[in-house]
């Protein structure tokens, strides 16, 4: 049964509490058809929200090759049917893209994962189904995950009913289901990765498992795109086992280096595997 705001049992205070954390986020701002995706890296600094204040998903990386902290443990965010990681010494990476609009790199990067054999999911916001059909065709076809990034990248930790949380991710299904007459798989992600401790009872109560991630790199500004070199002193250092990985589809960067990126990792002995593998699907 769904606790209201003010009734929620003990173990909810177990996820928001104080920590130094690097964060990451972002935000989509709805405007064109197309729409813009920005998004931020902040220094350094304490989170430590009241309970279900807005909070973005951060981590700080300790040690190299290591799993980095979160905001909140692999356990605690177990009980919400949540991840951000899989804890395990086994080198396997679970390849995930998040998708608001489309500006030509995802078929490069879709080629590259076909090369490797490499199974993903992607988050897509409503209006990346409705301009690119035959593109989220092809990514069910070639095997992966399309998942639920929101109908229209809201802050979630705003919505404060059930109803209003269900039709962001209602409107989703509704357009995967109508393009490819299959139910689209419960598995969301929150935009900007801004998330409070009722949405994800809300998500769970709905079925959905919440995904966040425990590597990433500023690669959603396409103005700014990194160098190549740029990109692997991020993601070749900080990967670990079990690393729920977090890039963007719209980056040309992405694209570039992706087919060289899985062949590192597959150099450093890693595998990929599904989502559904982490969940138990």
């Amino acid at each position: 049964m769904f606790h209201s705001e003010n009734k929620f049992p003990k173990r909810f205070f177990s996820l928001i509490r104080p920590r130094v954390l690097i964060i990451l986020t972002g935000a989509f701002i709805a405007g064109s058809s197309a729409g813009l995706i920005s998004h931020a890296v902040s220094a350094s600094f304490p989170v430590s929200s009241p309970l279900n204040e807005a909070s973005s998903w951060g981590l700080s990386f300790r040690r190299e090759g290591a799993r980095p902290e979160g905001n909140a443990d692999i356990n605690e965010l177990k009980q919400y049917n949540a991840y951000y990681a899989e804890d395990t010494d086994e080198k396997v990476l679970y390849l995930t893209f998040d998708a608001g609009y489309e500006n030509g790199n995802t078929p490069a990067i879709l080629d590259a994962l076909k090369k490797h054999g490499a199974p993903a999911a992607f988050f897509v916001v409503g209006n990346f189904i409705e301009d690119e059909p035959e593109l989220v065709k092809r990514i069910v076809e070639e095997g992966h995950i399309v998942g639920n990034h929101t109908m229209t990248h809201p802050d979630m930790s705003a919505i404060s009913t059930q109803e209003s949380f269900q039709e962001e991710l209602a409107g989703v299904e509704k357009l995967f289901q109508d393009l490819t007459g299959e139910p689209m798989i419960k598995f969301y992600r929150p935009p900007r990765g801004v998330y409070s401790i009722s949405n994800l009872a809300m998500a769970d109560n709905l079925g959905y498992a919440t995904f966040f991630w425990s590597l990433a790199y500023v690669d959603w500004n396409q103005e700014q795109q990194p160098s190549r070199e740029e990109a692997f002193s991020k993601l070749l250092p900080r990967v670990h086992p079990g690393a729920i990985v977090l890039l963007h589809s719209t980056s040309s960067t992405n694209a570039e280096i992706l087919d060289e990126l899985l062949t590192k990792w597959e150099e450093m002995g890693y595998s990929f595997a599904p989502l559904t593998q982490l969940t138990g699907e």
